[in-house]
């Protein structure tokens, strides 16, 4: 049993379905999902967020791909993880987290694990757009 069975950064929407579909082993009894999506505020800005452009390295799927495998070692977890890129508007998709165990709590732990790494240390970053035009970039991570 493959423990990554989708890693991807793309500039596609995220679809949940497939992700579900991605952990979806009649052996694993718990499955728990993520979805980071853009709202319209930030506590650093000055006014309405209408909009976060990502922009990745190159490397990105693959660092993706190992977060995810790192976060899931030592457990029974298998696990879907995406990334959007681009220019996404708020309520869009950023980051699709799926996790199945066997049971809760290692599902829960390394859904957890995988959105933190993703903060910490995928190479993404994003630029928060704002109403009155106003951009800011806001480092590294979804």
């Amino acid at each position: 049993m493959s423990v990554v069975r989708l890693a991807v950064v793309t500039e596609d929407a995220l679809d949940i379905a497939a992700h579900l579909d991605a952990v979806d082993d009649p052996t694993l009894g718990a499955v728990t999902t993520f979805v980071g999506r853009v709202r319209d505020n930030d506590p650093d800005a000055g006014g309405a967020v209408v909009a976060l452009e990502y922009s990745a390295h190159p490397d990105a799927t693959a660092t993706l791909a190992r977060l995810a495998a790192d976060a899931a070692e030592g457990s029974d977890a298998v696990v879907a993880v995406s990334h959007r890129i681009g220019r996404l508007q708020v309520g869009d998709a950023a980051v699709v987290i799926a996790v199945a165990s066997g049971h809760r709590a290692a599902a829960f732990e390394v859904c957890r694990a995988v959105i933190e790494a993703i903060k910490r240390e995928l190479p993404v970053w994003k630029r928060q757009v704002e109403a009155d035009g106003t951009t800011a970039w806001k480092g590294m991570g979804g």
